[in-house]
């Protein structure tokens, strides 16, 4: 899952930034609202974390031109404890929740799970496939109760897949939500990590189906083969 991050305080930016990373979250920042405006052109994020009070371009802003392109990205903002105006404009304006400042860590990580959860189709906290299971806010997938030894990668890449079950992920779209700036990632690198993935699910009957230059998805079921995959939109 890619997270924008756009903060003009560099120690609170950095805070999250390091936060997010190490629950395997892909993590760009930016420092001010032109910026922002100019990354969330192109479709890629999962969840934008806005502050309002950003140079150049306001925040609110920077809202309003991302809802007026028709983009529906989940939008986390942060305002300052008083600006209760501020917080109204932006609900109305399309963000999906916000937080005052000063907020405690752990509370912003279960916001943003919550509404990760949601940008991929669901709620649910676990999901399921067969015997296999992912625990997103703890971060934990098993396969009949045994959990698996995943890199914060491989669990980003299961995730995707779980949460489109029997829907095709291509590898264009895996790079663009597993890999922030900088990185370099091709495609070639996302194999890497489906047969990693691949060899510690196949043990309990858990198989990724690989449709020839179009991407992965999830078998349907642990004992028949999966019918050929239908394309998906979904980024």
């Amino acid at each position: 899952m890619r997270i924008l991050i756009a903060e003009d305080d560099p120690v609170l930016a950095d805070g999250l930034s390091r936060s997010l990373r190490a629950g395997g979250y892909a993590v760009d920042v930016v420092e001010d609202g032109a910026a922002a405006d100019t990354a969330l052109a192109s479709p890629g994020f999962d969840l934008v974390i806005l502050d309002l009070g950003l140079p150049r371009l306001s925040g609110l802003e920077v809202l309003r031109r991302l809802r007026a392109r028709g983009q529906t990205v989940p939008v986390l903002i942060l305002t300052a404890a008083d600006s209760v105006e501020q917080r109204v404009r932006g609900l109305d304006l399309g963000a999906d929740d916000y937080m005052a400042k000063p907020f405690a860590l752990s509370e912003l990580e279960a916001r943003v799970r919550a509404l990760t959860r949601r940008a991929l189709g669901g709620a649910q906290n676990v999901l399921r496939h067969g015997a296999l299971t992912l625990d997103r806010a703890g971060r934990v997938a098993a396969i009949d109760g045994r959990p698996l030894d995943l890199s914060a990668r491989e669990l980003s890449l299961l995730e995707m897949l779980l949460a489109r079950p029997g829907r095709l992920v291509s590898k264009d779209q895996l790079v663009d939500h597993l890999c922030q700036w900088g990185e370099e990632v091709s495609t070639n690198a996302i194999e890497v990590y489906v047969h990693r993935l691949r060899k510690k699910l196949e043990p309990g009957g858990i198989r990724i189906v690989t449709v020839r230059g179009l991407g992965y998805c999830l078998a349907r079921n642990a004992e028949a083969p999966a019918e050929p995959p239908r394309r998906s939109g979904v980024h």
